[in-house]
């Protein structure tokens, strides 16, 4: 009589296989270590990120004994607000802070307008030697800031232009890279829409505002989000092109508070936190409209 056997006996001397539940044991354990691994990595990442603004913020309130203690406090033990009112007392703060928002709001809409038509005649419009039209036009790129500001500011200074908001935001109304990551996102777009409109008497006006524009409003979201960051950070432009204090933006009010007659850490913490705010709002309420707009047109 025979004896049906699941699993054949291993021969003497052949190593015996290892348990199924001692791999899956070793396969979790290295999973976890791994996760844990990756988390305290983010974790490091994520202090070291965050804890300048947060002591920022908390110096902000602090009084000069607990700022110039030893070791330094790291959370306030007595919440005063004279730092906010001094650094306004101490320069024109609120005339710069409208300054900034003016000239980075100019910017910004400046910006999506030229980059709009012009991703829209690259992508839409037909061209003789598109490819090397564009290549031209992304050259402009690669021209590094420095080279150019020197022909600008004698330019504008000769036209009357110098400490006046015309200066401060005519030599950036219009950029190659809006243009650039518009047109790749407008080439997601389906050649059929084009000639559906153009079948429907859409002409091309209509056919932008009412159709493109719509459709790619992630990539316009990330587009004004990185201009409005950009001009609301500009340091060395409107150093040179302005003379007064109440033409400077937030920017340059900031350093003159580390002037040696009025030099308080308080009022200088106090300042950044101010000229933080509205950078960090636009991070955090546009963070999906910055990674869904900067991934358009990276597929096709």
């Amino acid at each position: 009589m025979t004896t049906l056997t699941t699993e054949a006996e291993p021969k003497a001397g052949a190593p015996r296989p290892p348990a199924r539940a001692r791999v899956l044991a070793g396969r979790s354990a290295r999973d976890l270590l791994g996760r844990a691994a990756v988390y305290l990595l983010l974790a490091v990442a994520v202090v070291t990120v965050a804890f300048p603004v947060y002591y920022a913020v908390a110096g902000a309130f602090m009084g000069p004994s607990e700022l110039s203690s030893y070791p330094p406090a790291l959370v306030p033990h007595s919440v005063t607000g004279r730092n906010f009112s001094g650094a306004v007392d101490a320069i024109p703060l609120a005339r710069q802070y409208a300054n900034s928002a003016i000239v980075a709001t100019v910017i910004t809409l400046a910006q999506l307008f030229t980059s709009v038509l012009a991703a829209y005649a690259f992508v839409f419009l037909p061209m003789k030697a598109r490819a090397v039209v564009f290549g031209v036009f992304l050259a402009t790129l690669m021209v590094p800031w420095e080279a150019i500001i020197i022909p600008n500011y004698l330019t504008l200074s000769g036209w009357g232009l110098g400490n006046t908001y015309f200066g401060l935001v005519l030599p950036f109304l219009a950029s190659g890279f809006g243009t650039f990551m518009l047109r790749q996102a407008f080439r997601q777009l389906p050649g059929e829409l084009r000639d559906a409109a153009r079948i429907d008497g859409a002409g091309h006006w209509r056919f932008l505002w009412r159709i493109v524009v719509p459709l790619n409003k992630p990539a316009l979201a990330a587009l004004s989000i990185y201009v409005f960051l950009s001009a609301w950070n500009q340091y060395f432009w409107p150093l040179i092109i302005t003379r007064t204090a109440n033409m400077q933006t937030l920017q340059i009010g900031l350093t003159s508070l580390r002037d040696a007659e009025m030099a308080d850490p308080g009022l200088i913490l106090a300042g950044v936190v101010l000229s933080l705010l509205p950078t960090l709002a636009l991070v955090v309420f546009g963070q999906r409209f910055i990674v869904r707009g900067l991934t358009a047109g990276a597929v096709r």
